[in-house]
């Protein structure tokens, strides 16, 4: 892709939106933060637009797309031009290295896993989505074609744990209700917010459907949020602080 990109999604396409909607969440940086441990040097994976890169750490971004490193947040570093596959790094150059919600992107998993481990001396903290969990969101009813895309493409987390060295840990995170970060299952009780564009553009999966599943998914929605279908039937999770979802966080030891 001209862009760069270099997964399925073309973020020079779709990506544009992304430092708007895609603003880190302070509870997910919180766990990120702990995952880390005393970690002062990280290699961030994938890194995007930045939202999740400790300030106070010294940070080594890597990110293929360029629509996405021109969108880096105001006092980062500029990121490298590398994908996870083939890291310009020395091994063990860095205390710890993470990604978050980009190994689906990956074209050679096991390869940007295995890289991964090579440059870090310490532990690799991944975020991602587990495909199993995906159903639990409300989503299923009206974009079925949208979750079924996002679980073909996250894979499974044995595969995680096998390709990080099979001592990986991983724990579900708890999604707030005013998340900041736009991924699907952050508006569980917002559903109106999925009605933007803009903001459906800023979750990769959305790219992979026609636009009649746009049309009809608007419609839908409109209708039953318009006469009250949704929610009486999903209602009480406008006032649940957090959902457990497909959120997340594995975590490979060192030499795991």
């Amino acid at each position: 892709m001209v862009d760069g990109s270099a997964g399925d999604a073309d973020y020079g396409a779709i990506g544009n939106a992304y430092a708007r909607f895609r603003r880190p969440e302070p509870a997910i940086a919180r766990v990120l933060e702990h995952a880390l441990g005393p970690a002062r040097t990280i290699c961030n994976v994938g890194a995007g637009a930045g939202s999740y890169e400790p300030r106070r750490r010294r940070v080594v971004a890597v990110e293929p797309s360029a629509t996405m490193r021109a969108q880096r947040t105001p006092g980062l570093g500029p990121a490298v031009a590398a994908v996870a596959e083939v890291l310009p790094f020395a091994t063990d150059a860095f205390d710890a290295a993470m990604t978050t919600l980009s190994v689906h992107q990956w074209g050679d998993l096991e390869a940007g896993l295995h890289e991964l481990r090579r440059v870090a001396r310490e532990q690799v903290v991944v975020l991602t989505c587990d495909p199993d969990r995906l159903e639990r969101s409300w989503l299923i009813e009206y974009a079925p074609e949208v979750l079924a895309v996002e679980a073909g493409r996250y894979p499974s987390l044995e595969r995680l744990h096998d390709g990080l060295g099979g001592q990986a840990a991983s724990a579900v995170v708890p999604i707030p209700l005013a998340c900041a970060d736009g991924f699907n299952e952050a508006y569980y009780g917002r559903p109106e917010a999925l009605l933007d564009r803009s903001a459906r553009r800023s979750c990769s999966a959305w790219s992979f459907v026609p636009g009649a599943v746009h049309e009809r998914f608007e419609r839908e929605l409109k209708r039953d949020l318009a006469d009250g279908t949704w929610d009486r039937q999903h209602g009480h999770l406008r006032h649940q602080a957090t959902f457990d979802g497909s959120l997340v966080l594995v975590v490979a030891p060192p030499g795991g």
